[in-house]
């Protein structure tokens, strides 16, 4: 984890001072407002603490993928109401992110009040993190501040490039981000467990194998299992399973046994003729009882209370991934009764429990666990590959 500057390094009135601030806000919309603000309440301190020390905030954000072209239904105009009613502060749109229309609406602009520009990615500038379009936003900026965690894996010039033409600052929310992570894979409290769920092998293989050499335990859960036991010469019927990586998965297995990680693998699931809810076929069985035409769509509860066993031993938890098909009743049972156990375990401080991926957040949020976790992060991309154990441009270039 790089050495990075937060707002405590900058001076506490900053009256007048014009501040860039790369925030997300590609809110989900429907029927023309948003209909998710998790990303906008998200980063609303930070906001708000620079606009009450007197600077003037100027956000910057994408939307959508425009691909370096206007388009009227991708404006950042949609999501300013959303922004400010948030915030609860007036919202000044800048239908711009350089120029003299910018720099006469920041002249406009007051100590303390806001202002949102242009989405960035209307300029082929901004993803290709072109110096020249960079030096364009900088020139109206005195300092910049990245609270965008989930663009951090972007090498963009709003993300990345302004981080080298201004003094750079962690926001509130990327600050708090960064220390979770730090927390649980950067200088963990040991023994560590990680989860690891999702459909293929093959989307997570850079996951697995920097965690194999990483944590202590590895528990493999959803369909990425079937894999591994498949792996084993276990018959997994009709179960989605990526036989072609059954020899990778042998090796992240070796490589973890070496490393002396402990792969977690279920000896009971639950299994049945057909994926739809509660069907006639549903059953419980041993993993080497499931019949050519079974498909196994979750854990089983012996498998998961033994897993609830291993969380008791240790300190610190990282989650990617439901461990069945938790969207279909009742294939969500194994991964919410996890869940519980680990929310508890954090509840109890003896588990520093940190979470992220878009199904992760649905299925905690499912378990009603969300807010009993250590952190859990909205991030998707920008979260596997931290745990990939790749740099992230966006965080990388704050120490620079």
């Amino acid at each position: 984890m790089p050495d990075f500057k937060t707002l405590d390094d900058l001076p506490d009135d900053l009256t007048g001072q014009r501040a860039l601030v790369r925030v997300d806000l590609n809110l989900p919309m429907k029927g023309g407002q948003a209909s998710d603000l998790t990303r906008a309440r998200a980063v609303a301190p930070t906001i708000l603490e620079l606009a009450d020390r007197g600077a003037k905030v100027l956000l910057l954000a994408h939307y959508g993928r425009p691909k370096g072209e206007r388009h009227s239904t991708m404006s950042l105009s949609f999501v300013q109401g959303d922004v400010a009613g948030v915030i609860g502060r007036e919202i000044m749109f800048i239908p711009e992110v350089s120029g003299p229309v910018t720099a006469q609406a920041i002249d406009i602009l007051g100590p303390g009040d806001i202002g949102l520009l242009e989405n960035t990615r209307f300029w082929p500038g901004e993803e290709a993190n072109d110096p020249d379009f960079a030096k364009a936003i900088a020139a109206h900026g005195d300092f910049y501040v990245n609270d965008a965690f989930s663009a951090a894996h972007r090498a963009h010039a709003s993300t990345e490039g302004l981080a080298h033409l201004l003094p750079a600052y962690a926001g509130r929310a990327m600050e708090k981000e960064l220390k979770a992570l730090d927390a649980a894979l950067g200088n963990p409290t040991p023994p560590v467990a990680a989860v690891v769920g999702g459909a293929k092998v093959s989307t997570k293989l850079a996951v697995l194998e920097n965690l194999s050499r990483r944590v202590q335990h590895l528990i493999i859960g959803g369909g990425m299992a079937n894999t591994f036991l498949a792996a084993n010469g276990v018959k997994v019927g009709k179960s989605l399973a990526e036989h072609d990586l059954t020899d990778t998965a042998r090796t992240i297995m070796d490589a973890a046994d070496e490393a002396g990680c402990t792969i977690h693998l279920p000896y009971d699931v639950v299994v049945a003729k057909e994926f739809a809810a509660n069907p006639p076929s549903l059953r419980t069985c041993n993993v080497h009882e499931v019949a050519e035409d079974e498909m196994i769509l979750d854990i089983g509860p012996q498998a998961v209370e033994a897993l609830g066993d291993v969380l008791k031993t240790c300190a610190t938890l990282v989650w990617n991934g439901p461990l069945g098909a938790f969207e279909t009743p009742p294939f969500d049972e194994a991964t919410v009764a996890l869940a519980r156990t680990a929310a508890a375990l954090t509840q109890d401080g003896s588990l520093i429990s940190v979470a992220g991926g878009g199904d992760t957040v649905a299925a905690l949020a499912h378990a009603g666990v969300a807010d009993q976790m250590t952190y859990v992060s909205a991030a998707g991309g920008a979260f596997l590959e931290w745990m990939e154990g790749k740099e992230l441009p966006g965080v990388a270039a704050l120490s620079a």
